[in-house]
């Protein structure tokens, strides 16, 4: 029987985390007491990542850091991974990530004019709602948000992150 591996959230909690910090598994990942298991910390997806947005994570884990730039779900690092921890057939879509803008930092929510969100959103998932007399807004449209990350490193303020959430069920997903 082969030994469990170290679970982050467990190790978190001992160390009088009440939160531990969310992590981002790289596109295709198992869920995660499974990709746990199957992952070896062989850093081959890491190394494979031609956008280099994939970091050893708690415990060696790959993780995904949107800082670093966006995913472009080219499934190289999926193609790397010999222990299926990070699987294409298996796990569809790539993940259920999508951008959250946090009203207390955005420069727009607090009457600066500012679309870099919008401007680094190649899925157009980003608008803007226009106001009378007001500073527009950004929407974030959850059906057309991948969560490839590419608003967060653009953000001057830090006020776009990703969070988790239930993926639609269409015939679009990748």
């Amino acid at each position: 029987m082969a030994a469990r591996a170290p679970d982050p959230m467990r190790r978190a909690l001992l160390r009088g985390k009440a939160q531990p910090s969310t992590v981002i598994r790289p596109p295709w990942a198992l869920a995660e007491p499974e990709f746990l298991d199957a992952c070896s910390r062989c850093n081959d997806c890491i190394d494979r990542c031609p956008e280099q947005v994939l970091a050893p994570g708690s415990g060696g884990y790959p993780v995904f850091d949107p800082l670093r730039g966006e995913c472009t779900f080219c499934g190289e690092c999926a193609s790397a991974c010999s222990t299926q921890a990070l699987d294409r057939q298996a796990v569809r879509p790539p993940w259920h990530w999508i951008a959250d803008i946090s009203g207390d930092s955005c420069l727009a929510q607090r009457g600066v004019v500012c679309a870099s969100c919008q401007d680094g959103c190649g899925e157009r998932a980003i608008r803007f709602q226009p106001a009378l007399g007001a500073v527009p807004t950004p929407i974030i449209d959850a059906t057309r948000c991948t969560g490839c990350g590419a608003c967060v490193g653009l953000c001057p303020t830090q006020a776009i992150a990703l969070k988790n959430m239930p993926w639609k069920e269409s015939s679009d997903a990748t």
